[in-house]
């Protein structure tokens, strides 16, 4: 008889660029998932640092907190090339370190169009924008943030020196619905974040009280019966 493997399979993480043009350059799933993820939030509060607050104005806040998220990404060529993968075989991780390059780069063909119509004085070329990437860590975490951070590590080559391990830090920062706009997808995404969010906080803070009302209930059952019959 097989054995059943109940543990749960763990979902992946990922990197999504919402680009309608070319939307499969923009689609980062991760390998392994990182094994650490850091966030450090900042509140915003109305009175920038060294300003003195006016009086009952301490605690207004200008909008959501400014979040900033960073993880290493690790990238690794054996299993695809244990299995003959033909990409894998051609040019190890490169087509991954690509996506994620990808990212920070406008489109060449957005370059190019913009350079030949300036040329003949028919656009003032402004800067491209990059696609929207959201962060996607679980169902439940689907959040747009701006790439601010990206080092690369290669840690090992084959022998037409394409990179098969690597490893990739990323930081990011969150852009809230203050940023990008409430109507926008990267607002509405935003804002679900901090419902769940307020929502989760009403339940630990529900079952906080509920822990301490049944924890004094029995502190006192057990006092009554000190001295008793």
């Amino acid at each position: 008889m097989g054995t059943f493997d109940s543990a749960p399979r763990s979902r992946k993480g990922a990197i999504v660029g919402i680009d309608p043009f070319n939307p499969l350059a923009s689609v980062i799933v991760f390998q392994y998932n990182p094994e650490t993820l850091t966030r450090t939030l900042a509140a915003r509060a109305a009175a920038t640092p060294g300003e003195a607050a006016a009086r009952g104005e301490a605690l207004r806040l200008q909008g959501p907190p400014a979040e900033t998220i960073r993880l290493d990404v690790d990238l690794d060529a054996a299993d695809q090339l244990e299995t003959g993968d033909p990409l894998a075989e051609s040019f190890g991780v490169a087509p991954a370190l690509a996506s994620l390059e990808m990212l920070l780069y406008p489109k060449s063909a957005l370059v190019i169009a913009n350079e030949v119509l300036a040329t003949l004085g028919i656009i003032e070329v402004i800067p491209p924008e990059a696609p929207l990437t959201l962060l996607v860590w679980g169902a439940g975490r689907v959040l747009p943030v701006r790439i601010t951070q990206f080092s690369v590590v290669e840690q090992a080559f084959d022998s037409d020196l394409n990179p098969i391990l690597a490893k990739v830090t990323l930081g990011f920062n969150v852009l809230t619905y203050d940023d990008v706009g409430l109507a926008s997808v990267g607002g509405a995404l935003y804002l679900a974040q901090q419902i769940a969010k307020e929502g989760l906080a009403t339940a630990n803070g529900l079952a906080a009280v509920q822990g301490a009302v049944s924890g004094a209930g029995a502190l006192s059952l057990g006092q009554s019966g000190v001295g008793g019959p």
